[in-house]
């Protein structure tokens, strides 16, 4: 396929099978262009012509070039502080409440965390909020489906264009400004990288041990999935999180007919119900 052919309608409906098994993902016909790019740019990249036999290829189950498929078509859309109020809320609301509380752990996952803007921004918040004394422990553990964009966000390096929205004293405090080879890159800082543990994960698989979260962030995700999958997932977060955790979703979801286990604190902030 070249980067300019189109995939057939009966190929594209065999790139929906497969990406719905996989990663539980729904791809509407509206991505089909997008499907279609990112599969091609694949495809060039093995030297393999045969769109019918690429698509064999990932079904009889090949495991290297299934992450290789996977990394393709999921899409990574994020950036640092991306919907704010999320991370006035933490400010503002609720690390002042987990402080109060007498907690000395703060457990945070980000689910779905791409090439780490999130988790990162997490990581800031937290540790510009939480006092300096008293023995507090800030736990990420930040996951993604693409492990390509895992190991971008594990290394921390970012063009500087990502990060002109950040207040100048933000920059100065977490990120080292690039020479040489990496001009027009920042770094994150060891610090704010060590706050974050990295992992490749597939929330719609067997999960291995992640213990009990305060917060678990899964914003932008839940819509791609339909609704049986949204609610066994959402009851999976929810046995994930403490007694009186919460859940943070993006701008467009909602738990309305998906799921009664938690109530509506803010906006897309949920709580676990009593």
């Amino acid at each position: 396929m070249s980067t300019s052919q189109q995939l057939t309608e009966p190929q594209f409906e065999k790139c929906r099978e497969l990406i719905a098994a996989l990663t539980g993902i729904q791809m509407s016909e509206a991505k089909k262009g997008l499907v279609a790019r990112r599969l091609s740019n694949r495809m060039h990249a093995l030297g393999e012509q045969d769109t019918d036999a690429y698509l064999r290829r990932i079904a009889a189950g090949d495991p290297a070039e299934i992450e290789h498929f996977t990394n393709a078509v999921t899409t990574n859309l994020t950036s640092f502080f991306r919907e704010n109020h999320h991370f006035d809320f933490l400010k503002t609301t609720f690390i002042p409440a987990f402080v109060a509380s007498g907690q000395k752990t703060l457990r945070i996952w980000s689910a779905a965390c791409s090439t780490g803007e999130e988790p990162y921004s997490i990581a800031i918040t937290a540790l510009e909020n939480l006092p300096r004394t008293g023995g507090f422990n800030l736990e990420i553990l930040a996951t993604d489906i693409d492990s390509s964009v895992v190991q971008t966000a594990r290394e921390g390096v970012y063009r500087w264009d990502r990060v002109q929205g950040l207040s100048p004293a933000c920059l100065k405090r977490w990120f080292l400004k690039g020479r040489g080879a990496q001009k027009g890159n920042v770094l994150v800082r060891r610090a704010l990288r060590e706050a974050v543990d990295f992992r490749v994960m597939n929330l719609l698989t067997d999960w291995p041990p992640v213990g009990v979260f305060d917060i678990i962030f899964c914003r932008n995700v839940v819509i791609y999935f339909d609704k049986p999958t949204q609610a066994t997932l959402i009851t999976r977060f929810c046995e994930a999180l403490d007694s009186d955790g919460l859940l943070i979703m993006g701008h467009s979801e909602s738990l309305h007919q998906v799921s009664t286990d938690f109530r509506l604190l803010g906006r897309t902030i949920y709580k676990k119900a009593a």
